[in-house]
This record gives structure tokens, C-alpha cells and sequence, in this order.
């Protein structure tokens, strides 16, 4: 079996909340910090080799002591008499020198999730990730929920600052959700499972940058905790935000003057247009370079750091 439980439990109408890393590390840094703020347990993983190269090996005391994987874990803890099951996957399995999941190896992956899920008796799937949008880096991140079933898109859309993608996109809420949040969701739909993904706005120009986009993260987390019933201490993200916005800023105010123009646009537009040919050329010819030689006190090595508080 390709999961183990460390436990037997008999919950009570669960549900499970899940991560990967992604564009801006936007659900992962949510979920695990949700886990790690309500003091879930560990109560179970996914075994790594089939999925993932060893990052290294791990010396204690001198001696090798083990291989070092990425981790795929589920968590438990009973919220407000929600029983409440978090899966926290550091990395996507799939094909080589792509971001997102996909392939064999990450359609095996998500039917483990579902597997164990199903062992626990759980019948609502959560995900979560990243919408890539037009919008300011200056504004609130709003949360995009797509949903198995109009029920339940009408019970997120109940939480603030959440809408539907019907309601965010000019198309009219077609579109595609890539990597292993989009996967889980299909294949727990095909097994009669109740599933909805929870996405935070981050700007399209961000996309690719090396860095976490905690604003998100956090409309993301405040979402879940109307989900679960909870109060969370958002001092963290807050702390991460302001660290982040330094690093924003420096290019932003990079950009010409007609493209800041252009761009502050979207801090009023409620449906703001994609960028335009200008200032795609323009960052295009610019962003590349600019992210490249980013400190790493400033970009990459920030990653880790936001899993979880310190």
C-alpha cells in the first residue's frame, strides 16, 4: 500500500483539506500553516520512493541516519466538533522541469489521497491553490472557488471576499486548474465525493517568481477558517506580507512611468482587463532578469521559511 495510517479513528462526518506547492506556494503555505495553528496531529503519509529523488541524506551524531524526501503527510485534529483532516504535500510529483503535477506518477499520488480519505470515512474534499489574475499587487487577493456541485459553490460563496470563478473571469468561469489540485478534484468527483478548490488571486506579472505570495496565502486561510469554524492569529502572514511587499515594490517602481500607469489601473477596475501588449514586451524584456539576481534573502530561500511560524 502506497499510504500508511498511523492510527485508527472513527470520525464523525470529516473533511479533508489538502496542499501542494504551486504558483507563489499559495495553498501550501495556507494548509500548513492551518495545521500547524490548530495543533493538528500527524496521523499519516504517503510513502515517498515511488514518487520523488531523495533531497539528501540526513547525519546525526556522525552517522547516516536516512534518506531525506519530500514530505506528503495528513494531520488531524477536532475543531469546534468539525473532525478535521489536513494532507500537506511539499511537492508535486511529475514530468521533469514542470511546476505542477502531472503524468502517471501524480495521478497515482492523488488516487492515494483519495484512498486514505475514503478509509477515514471522508465524503467533502477541500484543495487549494493559486488563480492567476489581473489583478494589483496593492489589493486584497480575493478567493476563486470552483466546486463539484452548485450546493456547495453556493456554501463557499457564502464566506467573504470568496466568489465564484463565473464571477472573476471574462470567460465566463471556463478554464482548467492545473497540477494535482485540479486532478484530486475530477477524480474525487468520479467517486462521488463532494470537492471544492479554494484559489487565491495573485498577480499574473508574479506568477513566476521564485518568492511565496503570503497576501494570498492569507485570503486563502481566512477562507478555511470559515470553513472549519475557527479563529486563526494572522500575524504571521501579515509579518511575511510586509517582507515580500519590500521585494514587489523594488520592481514595481522599476516599471515606466506608462506602465505604472497602466497597471494602477487595476487598484479600481472591478474586472480589470489582462495586461496589455506593452506591458507584456515590457516585462518580458525585464522581469526575467530582475528575479534572476534577487538576493536570496530575498526570493528563493524564503520558501522554506514560510511553511510554518516561528
Amino acid at each position: 500500500m502506497g499510504f500508511v495510517l498511523h492510527k485508527e479513528l472513527d470520525l464523525e462526518d470529516p473533511v479533508l483539506v489538502c496542499s501542494w506547492s504551486g504558483i507563489g506556494n499559495i495553498g501550501l503555505v495556507a494548509v500548513d500553516n492551518l495545521q500547524y495553528q490548530v495543533s493538528a496531529q500527524e496521523i499519516g503519509l504517503i510513502n515517498p520512493w515511488h514518487f520523488f529523488d531523495p533531497r539528501n541524506a540526513v547525519v546525526k551524531n556522525g552517522f547516516i541516519e536516512s534518506l531525506e524526501f519530500p514530505k506528503s503527510k495528513f494531520y488531524y485534529q477536532n475543531l469546534t466538533n468539525k473532525d478535521s483532516v489536513f494532507f500537506v504535500g511539499e511537492e508535486q510529483p511529475g514530468q521533469m522541469g514542470k511546476m505542477h503535477g502531472g503524468g502517471e506518477k501524480a495521478y497515482h499520488m492523488a488516487g492515494l489521497v483519495l484512498e486514505a480519505a475514503e478509509k477515514l470515512g471522508i465524503k467533502k474534499i477541500y484543495t487549494s491553490g493559486a488563480c492567476v489574475a489581473a489583478v494589483h499587487h496593492q489589493v486584497k487577493p480575493r478567493v476563486v472557488a470552483v466546486a463539484s456541485s452548485e450546493k456547495l459553490l453556493q456554501e463557499v460563496k457564502m464566506i467573504p471576499n470568496v466568489y465564484s470563478m463565473g464571477e472573476t473571469s471574462e470567460e465566463g468561469g471556463e478554464g482548467v486548474i492545473t497540477g494535482l489540485n485540479g486532478l484530486l478534484l475530477a477524480m474525487a468527483q468520479k467517486r462521488g465525493l463532494e470537492t471544492a478548490c479554494l484559489m487565491g488571486e495573485i498577480p499574473d506579472w508574479l506568477s513566476r517568481a521564485p518568492f511565496p505570495y503570503p497576501r494570498a496565502s492569507q485570503s486563502v486561510m481566512e477562507a478555511f477558517a470559515h470553513v472549519l469554524g475557527i479563529d486563526l492569529d494572522f500575524t504571521f502572514f501579515e509579518k511575511k506580507t510586509e517582507d515580500i511587499d519590500k521585494v514587489i515594490e523594488k520592481l514595481y517602481h522599476k516599471f515606466p512611468e506608462k506602465v505604472k500607469e497602466q497597471y494602477d489601473e487595476r487598484k479600481t477596475e472591478l474586472q480589470p482587463g489582462p495586461i496589455t501588449h506593452e506591458e507584456a514586451e515590457w516585462m518580458k524584456a525585464h522581469l526575467d532578469d530582475f528575479l534572476k539576481n534577487l538576493p536570496k534573502s530575498e526570493g528563493e530561500d524564503d520558501n522554506d521559511d514560510d511553511q510554518k511560524p516561528t
